[in-house]
């Protein structure tokens, strides 16, 4: 049986990277798998780096709201906070005591982060606790962008190492990628986009705010008049008519804009037609949900259960394999 995990942090506003590279992919794989596609708000992984307290409690709610909103059903999939369920830190315990410190420090992340300033001890352990976040589901397929690799390579050794020492309880989770999933460049144009860079836009964001980011975005850099032609697919506009727009009109702006038959305003008016397409409704649903607050949290709470119920059997397994004594039986 496939069982796919995927975990996503509440650090920031959710943007429109994160719905075409992940999210979509998301409600594709829970209408596939239904309760074995297993989504948690890993709000521990979130205090890896400094933070307020109001302000986690808020995005993680925000988190678990706006993916509903596209799509993700709570009565569907497993849908969940982390901290919600304790047998993720205890399992991330015991597979640290198995973990050597040189396969964290190798770990790019934390060399580029420890490079630019001090960071915590938890930026260094945090891959084991991800290797927990999905081992306790005995999850095989793993969703995730191209900057986790290295954690799901450090998951597999990790659940190898210990069925090596223990016996075989753990499968070896693979990376996937939805074929679909792109890598959405920032409204700078400055490399992806980035909630550190601050070059998103919002997926809750007022279409308003949106257009004023727009307007004053960059276009092809050889276009400076209204009747230069210019090269489509070099243009940050066009990228994202690939993403919102209909394949008709993406037709019309490449060959329009080759030849100089609009204009870059032209181009980027067009192109809010498909932003207020697809986002308004999100904003509807997540407005819409923000007015009864506790079916969002009931939703999170039967989650929570669904999870303990999965990851109880496997902590079980695993303080049985390493010897622990059991006194009491679990909650």
């Amino acid at each position: 049986m496939t069982r796919a995990f995927s975990g996503i942090q509440p650090t920031g506003d959710i943007h429109i990277g994160n719905y075409f590279g992940a999210m979509q992919n998301y409600v594709k794989l829970g209408r596939q798998l239904g309760k074995q596609a297993i989504f948690c708000i890993v709000d521990y992984h979130a205090i890896t780096i400094p933070h307020e307290p109001e302000a986690l409690r808020r995005r993680s709610f925000e988190a678990a709201l706006v993916n509903m909103a596209v799509g993700l059903d709570p009565e569907q999939v497993t849908l969940f906070v982390q901290s919600a369920v304790p047998e993720h830190t205890e399992l991330a315990w015991i597979f640290m005591t198995q973990t050597p410190l040189g396969d964290l420090e190798r770990m790019t992340q934390f060399k580029d982060k420890a490079k630019q300033h001090s960071v915590l001890s938890g930026l260094l352990t945090y891959p084991v606790l991800m290797a927990a976040d999905i081992l306790a589901y005995k999850a095989d397929t793993i969703p995730v962008g191209e900057d986790q690799v290295q954690h799901i390579e450090l998951t597999r050794e990790i659940a190898r190492r210990f069925n090596g020492r223990f016996g075989e309880i753990f499968p070896e989770p693979r990376a996937v990628h939805a074929k679909d999933a792109l890598r959405v460049p920032g409204v700078d144009g400055q490399g992806k986009m980035s909630k550190s860079k601050g070059n998103t836009l919002g997926i809750l964001e007022e279409v308003g705010e949106i257009w004023s980011k727009l307007r004053v975005a960059p276009t092809d850099p050889a276009r400076l008049r209204r009747t230069d032609p210019g090269d489509p697919h070099r243009c940050l506009i066009f990228d994202y008519h690939r993403l919102f727009s209909d394949p008709a009109l993406t037709a019309m702006v490449e060959t329009e804009c080759a030849r100089a038959g609009i204009g870059c305003v032209d181009c980027k008016k067009f192109l809010m037609r498909g932003v207020e397409r697809t986002l308004v409704p999100i904003q509807d649903r997540a407005a819409e949900l923000r007015r009864q607050p506790d079916a969002v949290l009931t939703a999170l709470e039967t989650g929570a259960r669904e999870a303990r119920a999965l990851a109880r059997q496997t902590l079980e397994e695993t303080r049985e394999a390493i010897g622990l004594l059991r006194t009491v039986a679990l909650d």
